[in-house]
């Protein structure tokens, strides 16, 4: 097969144990850089660090190496590349751009060039154009630009490394697995004797741990690789891989993981059943107050609270527990822990032999091994005996190679100033530094996004509930006004009505109008009551009081009008008197 490129990116701290572990995969040409390792490789040396690295974030391939003063160069730089080995027509793809330059201030017009670029090789060949996916693609491509040096390259490995498959469940502010895995190894301890962490939380140190001891490879729970939609992509190739377990040795000794919240025990249970390694570890809800001298030789590696993500209510009185609990009950071990404050390490008291500055999130910490000893340390070198200090060297100091912009943090220097191949190692270490912060923020974003969504869902069945409430309120107010009406109902003497009404039927029966007859109409006997309306007897009788929806005339609605009762009474007057009409 044929050897290319590779560039292997970690956190910052770990270069050395990627180094290492690409060594023994068989990598050829390895450079540690700033939070990456460059090295050589086939296709199948590709897919296994994808697959074994336990210290990699990702695995990128370069296709090209350019130099580029504006924008059309760019263009035309990426359009000589030769796409149709690596994608079709069918394969979207979504490009993201890295940029430290002065001559190109806009990051997103560079992703469009290249994107045009892409677009524009397959229309000349082809007449059609393959589609943009801004997420879920199936061609990821960076670009990096520092000043006027460019490369472009491909992301095979997708879904960032750390991402095992085994975690099932989480506790707040979990350690990352890559992170884990990192300090594991930068300890030495390969499953040569009992593993312990007192603050286990959701079991990430555990469960790396087990892993290593047992060296099962980071790959085997089926996560998906972005090079599987590769065109030249090799299933029997990866699935060679994927069974090979000729590497995997037994341990003789155990994992233990204690922690005092049992949500986390419980969570941690959960993930070391889907990591398979229930045999290896056991779970117990302690105190690391409680912490007892082991019987068998063991290494303690644990990730405490630092007070950031995590509060206490006594954290400096924490770290002294821990310090005394070291001192008295771990006698003749190493303990490694991290942590992000100097004043937490002050209060363990323990005279640290290595301190190895790491980064946990945005968080600069330090991790620190301590061994522990019987006594007193003078009577301790009296006995012949010392601690394993080893010198750190100072870490190098880069000088930006940006002469104008000289506020710019100095981290790092190279032996060879201002060549290509430095400002290349450069460019890769500031675009591995943006991509992790931009992984940080995306997880942090999915996370609150998350949290509104969950937010607005209990809103949403809250106010369904509080309808309802207010919908059953309304009906047994309504209910209540049918069943007691407190408005009396009269007749036209004036006298309550006793054919309807239920005020007046509940007060009846109470006494109130006991003595009272009910009303009678005209037109009916006494006694029997009517609702109906208002019907005089003779010429008229009959009529509504109402016709043809306007109000009737005083005519309609008496038998016999005023002027016309005073003429007939007057005619019968004169008719007694005179005798004449």
């Amino acid at each position: 097969m044929e050897n290319f490129e590779m560039i292997a990116k970690t956190f910052q701290g770990l270069e050395e144990v990627l180094a290492e572990e690409l060594t023994n995969l068989g990598a050829n040409d390895i450079e540690i850089g700033h939070r990456m390792v460059r090295f050589s490789g086939d296709k199948r040396m590709l897919y296994r660090a994808n697959f074994c690295l336990r210290t990699a974030v990702r695995v990128l391939k370069p296709l090209l190496h350019f130099t580029a003063n504006n924008a059309d160069e760019v263009y035309e730089a990426v359009k000589t590349i030769p796409w149709d080995q690596y994608m079709d027509l069918k394969t979207t793809f979504a490009v993201s751009s890295v940029v430290f330059s002065n001559i190109f201030r806009h990051s997103m017009f560079v992703s469009y060039k290249v994107k045009d670029a892409i677009a524009d090789y397959f229309r000349e060949k082809t007449g059609e154009r393959p589609n943009v996916r801004i997420g879920g693609a199936d061609m990821l491509i960076n670009i990096h630009i520092a000043e006027d040096q460019c490369t472009v390259s491909l992301d095979s490995s997708g879904e960032s490394l750390h991402r095992r498959g085994y975690r099932t469940q989480s506790v707040e502010a979990p350690l990352n697995e890559v992170l884990a895995a990192g300090m594991i190894l930068t300890t030495g301890w390969r499953g040569e004797c009992d593993f312990i962490d007192p603050m286990c939380g959701s079991g990430t140190l555990p469960i790396e741990a087990a892993l290593i001891a047992r060296n099962v490879w980071p790959g085997v729970y089926g996560r998906h690789y972005a090079f599987e939609k590769w065109t030249d992509f090799d299933a029997e190739l990866l699935d060679d891989i994927y069974n090979d377990d000729s590497e995997e040795r037994t341990f003789e000794h155990h994992i233990y993981g204690y922690d005092l919240n049992m949500k986390a025990i419980a969570v941690a249970e959960m993930n070391v059943k889907a990591a398979g390694m229930t045999r290896e570890i056991t779970l117990k809800q302690q105190n690391f107050a409680d912490f007892e001298q082991p019987a068998e030789k063991a290494i303690i590696v644990t990730n405490p609270p630092y007070g950031e993500r995590i509060g206490s209510d006594d954290l400096l009185g924490m770290y002294r527990m821990m310090g005394e609990r070291l001192k008295h009950s771990f006698v003749g071990n190493q303990a490694w822990i991290i942590s992000y404050q100097d004043e937490c390490f002050a209060e363990i008291g323990l005279k640290p032999t290595k301190k190895i500055p790491l980064y946990n999130g945005e968080l600069p910490c330090q991790f620190r091994e301590y061994e522990i000893f019987d006594g007193k340390y003078k009577s301790f070198r009296q006995e012949g005996d010392a601690l394993n200090k080893e010198e750190q060297p100072a870490r190098p100091v880069r000088h930006s190679f940006l002469a104008d912009k000289p506020e710019r943090k100095v981290e790092k220097t190279f032996e060879k100033e201002g060549t290509e191949e430095n400002l290349y190692r450069r460019s890769h270490d500031r675009f591995m530094e943006w991509e992790e912060r931009q992984t940080r923020i995306a997880e942090r974003e999915a996370k609150i996004a998350e949290r509104e969504a969950k937010r607005a869902e209990r809103e949403a069945k809250r106010a369904e509930r509080e309808a309802k409430r207010a919908e059953i309120e309304a009906r047994r107010a309504k209910k209540e006004v049918r069943q007691k009406d407190k408005t009396p109902r009269y007749g036209r003497d004036g006298k309550p009505s006793s054919g309807h009404g239920s005020f007046h039927n509940d007060k009846k029966k109470d006494g109130k109008f006991a003595d009272r007859k009910p009303h009678a109409r005209r037109g009916k006997e006494e006694g029997e009551g009517s609702c109906k309306p208002y019907a005089p007897k003779g010429e008229g009788a009959g009529r509504k009081p109402f016709a043809g929806g306007k109000k009737a005339s005083y005519k309609s609605r008496r038998a016999e009008s005023y002027p016309e009762r005073k003429k007939r009474e007057l005619k019968e007057k004169l008719k007694k008197t005179n005798g004449v009409e």
